[in-house]
């Protein structure tokens, strides 16, 4: 899979440890940004990241902030992405399974419970369960007008 990941300042150095977990799965990465620990604004790396897998472009997309807050509303107001702030493997799996949740955002502060590992490889190895989840999928694109 190709997966697009971005993160804001905060976010930079766990993004590090977010790509050697994605490429070591044999998983393509390439980095929206940013690239250093000076100030940016999280909406433009969500904007970046979330148009990639918009685009089809990328499979998947991963967003990396101080709570992980910021990044999924900002991911979520590009058409046909659905982000999803997950803190632990379990939410992260089900993200996938029943919403078809595009782009995993996490959070550096108090956000994760257990492993980065777990909840990284639970969004890249759950699939979509499609049947009864497909219907409300369907009801949050129509949304999108």
């Amino acid at each position: 899979m190709r997966i697009a990941i971005g993160g804001d300042h905060r976010g930079f150095e766990l993004k590090k440890t977010v790509i050697k977990l994605i490429t070591e799965a044999g998983h393509s990465c390439e980095d929206f940004g940013s690239y250093t620990t000076e100030s940016v604004d999280y909406p433009d790396i969500a904007q970046k990241v979330g148009q990639a897998v918009a685009s089809a472009n990328f499979e998947l997309g991963v967003l990396i902030c101080d709570t992980g807050i910021g990044m999924c509303i900002a991911a979520n107001k590009v058409k046909g992405v659905r982000a999803a702030l997950c803190h632990n493997a379990f939410s992260a799996c089900r993200a996938r399974q029943h919403n078809d949740a595009n782009v995993l955002c996490l959070a550096v502060e108090n956000g994760v419970e257990g492993p980065i590992s777990e909840v990284v490889k639970a969004f890249l190895t759950c699939k979509f369960e499609g049947g009864r989840h497909q219907r409300r999928v369907d009801k949050i694109r129509d949304m999108e007008g």
